[in-house]
Formats: structure tokens, sequence, C-alpha cells
């Protein structure tokens, strides 16, 4: 039975009862207390609620790119490089990874409509020429499939960083942190 289904006077007690020695032990059995004790130390990584809503709001973002494989790369990169929270960024990023799946299809109409090309004639094209000129052509897919994704990126990370800021700053582990 995890630890936060017990009924609150057994959580007294069974500090009460577990010799600090053990205190791992309890921790490695009801991981609950553990898991948000680390949440809270990782959201408290050196960062102020508006970088955590950037490193969230990049994360989700970068997580629909319409090509497999890139988003954990350039979430890791990106979090480096602006020194965000990296915890976090992985996070939304792999929070994103569902609605990536379910976006490379209408990415891939997107953008053949804004390029002027024939998205579903390109898969065909793949199976009757060499193995480069079929690299080639899913290059090609993935740059119009990127694009489109590239247009509705910009301004989500622009829109939804400011709300969550907000949203965040309202956390109270956030208020004890700031002052």
């Amino acid at each position: 039975m995890p630890f936060s289904v017990l009924p609150q006077k057994f959580h007294l007690k069974i500090k009460l009862l577990c010799p600090p020695v053990f205190q791992s032990l309890v921790e490695d059995v009801y991981p609950v207390a553990w898991i948000q004790r680390l949440s809270k130390s990782w959201l408290r990584q050196g960062t102020s609620p508006d970088r955590l809503a950037l490193a969230l709001a990049l994360g989700f973002a970068i997580g629909c790119i319409p090509v497999l494989g890139a988003p954990t790369l350039l979430c890791a990169a990106l979090a480096l490089a602006l020194r965000l929270n990296l915890p976090a960024i992985q996070a939304a990023n792999y929070a994103a990874m569902p609605l990536q799946l379910v976006l490379i299809a209408p990415f891939l109409r997107l953008g053949a409509w804004l390029l002027d090309l024939k998205a579903d004639r390109a898969f065909v094209a793949t199976a009757h020429f060499p193995f480069t000129h079929a690299v080639a052509q899913l290059a090609v897919l993935a740059g119009q499939a990127t694009l489109a994704w590239f247009l509705f990126a910009v301004p989500a990370v622009a829109l939804v960083t400011g709300p969550l800021a907000a949203m965040l700053r309202r956390i109270p582990s956030f208020a004890e942190a700031g002052e």
C-alpha cells in the first residue's frame, strides 16, 4: 500500500516508529514522499518562475517537432545553451511526445501546402528510386513538416510562457524561494 494512501495518522506513526537509519528504506517502500521532495528540488533548481515557464513552453513546443528522435537532443542542447532547467524541459518534451506522433501528418500536409508540393506523391516516389533518392525525399518531407511546425511553435511559446509564469508564481514553493 503506497504511503500516500495510508490515513494521515499512520504517517506520523511510521515516522515516529522508524529510526532515522531506516528512513531511506521507508522512502524506498513508500516513494511518494521521495518523489515529492525530489520534484520540489528540481523545481527550485536555481531557476525563477519565468525561466521555468520558458523551459516548460520550449520543451513542449520542441517535443511536437515532426522529426522523430530530434526533440530530446534539441531540448538538451537548448537547456544547456540557455541554462534552463534540464529536468523540466525534458519532462515537457516527453509529455508532448504523443502529440508529436499525432501532428506529423497535419504538419506534412500544411508544409506541402505552404511550399506548393505534393506530399502524397513523395511517399510513392521513394519506392521506385535508389536509397539515396529515398533519403533525399524523406529529408524534403521532414523539412516541409518542420517549416509548418515552426510557424506554430514560435507563437505558441510566446503566448504560453507569460501565463505559465504567472501560474508558477502562485505556487507557494516559489514564493518561499523568492523571499
